[in-house]
């Protein structure tokens, strides 16, 4: 079969047939197909994250934001020599500076001659040689579910709870999921949504002799008044915490191995931001700005082999891994080592 145009030019019916092809294949590959505008694309991340704005200059500024956020993605996802993937998230229409203010929350301390005393070179753990070539803690009924620390720099107590709630399992056999919130309305010491430290979260759970369950002293996204009738509703006690070598990830390996550890890292690098998946291995620099909890380790066959630590966050199922970061060990990356403690059960 044949079309005719004219007596002296025929196509045949198979040149047609590539034609459409090769037309089609073009409007798949994006040659032809409408690539959505930014606008769009800001527009659909709205409505995947339910996102509104206060007027229509708000919205221009957080579009321009959105834009240079999703640029800077689509630029590291392209670079080689990267084990990690990056991607947008309910955060994307936020500067760095913002997105640090509201999500992060460590207080590094001041150093003092009691500070350093508190990171000695002994610990509990220091002659465990059994170490496993991988653990997950979640694998082992040791982690309760992703939370959500809200725009409350409260980072601090949800590493803390992170570490007790995997002692307590341990040690009792049932895992509780107890109340950042306790410690953010009644740990004195600690500056509740304008930040705070992990041990001192646990010094408050030494003196008030336990903590909490988080179904009797909810979370609110928010510091309150310590309610002191909640506070004495103790489910689970520790009785004292170790404070592991500053810097030694060896020291962190042997704890990993045997608890969940609270620890701080440098979650200020836009890499970090927008984690989605793989091993992060980016330069994040070591000042510590962020509490988190390590519940485990292993090897990522997939990504060549990287060897990496398992963090838990507090910033929803959303961001990351369902809410966890791999992070790459025995590198030093993001502080990791800086200042690791965990708690001991009664």
């Amino acid at each position: 079969m044949v079309l005719k145009f004219e007596k002296s030019f025929i196509i045949p019916m198979f040149v047609i047939i590539i034609l459409v092809i090769t037309c089609a294949s073009q409007v798949v590959s994006g040659r032809s197909m409408h690539e959505p505008s930014i606008v769009e694309k800001h527009e659909q991340w709205m409505a995947q994250h339910g996102r509104t704005y206060k007027d229509e200059l708000e919205k221009a500024m957080r579009l321009n934001i959105f834009k240079q956020n999703l640029e800077y993605i689509e630029k590291a996802n392209k670079e080689g020599n990267r084990t990690y993937k990056l991607g947008t998230n309910e955060f994307s229409d936020l500067t760095n500076e913002e997105f640090r203010a509201l999500y992060t929350g460590y207080n590094r301390p001041v150093p003092s001659v009691s500070r350093q005393s508190s990171r000695p070179s002994t610990f509990k753990y220091q002659n465990v040689t059994d170490v496993p070539t991988s653990i997950d803690w979640r694998e082992k009924g040791a982690v309760t579910h992703i939370k959500d620390q809200g725009q409350c720099g409260s980072c601090w107590a949800f590493s803390a709870v992170a570490a007790v709630e995997g002692i307590t399992q341990i040690t009792r056999g049932k895992l509780i999921e107890l109340s950042e919130q306790q410690l953010v309305d009644c740990s004195t010491d600690n500056h509740g949504c304008s930040g705070g430290l992990m041990d001192k979260a646990f010094e408050y759970i030494i003196e008030n002799k336990g903590l909490a369950t988080e179904a009797d002293y909810p979370y609110r996204h928010e510091e309150g008044t310590c309610d002191n009738q909640k506070e004495k509703a103790v489910a689970a006690t520790i009785s004292k915490y170790e404070d592991l070598p500053k810097g030694d990830e060896q020291a962190l390996l042997q704890a990993v191995s045997n608890q969940p550890v609270s620890v701080c890292v440098d979650a200020s690098g836009r890499a970090f931001h927008f984690y989605k998946s793989g091993v992060l291995n980016a330069d994040c620099g070591n000042n510590c700005d962020h509490g988190v909890a390590v519940v485990g380790f292993g090897t990522a066959e997939e990504e060549n082999g990287a060897k990496y630590w398992l963090i838990k966050n507090s910033w929803g199922e959303t961001w990351g891994e369902s809410g966890y970061i791999r992070i790459l060990r025995d590198a030093g990356l993001c502080g990791i080592a800086t200042a690791a403690s965990y708690p001991v059960a009664i």
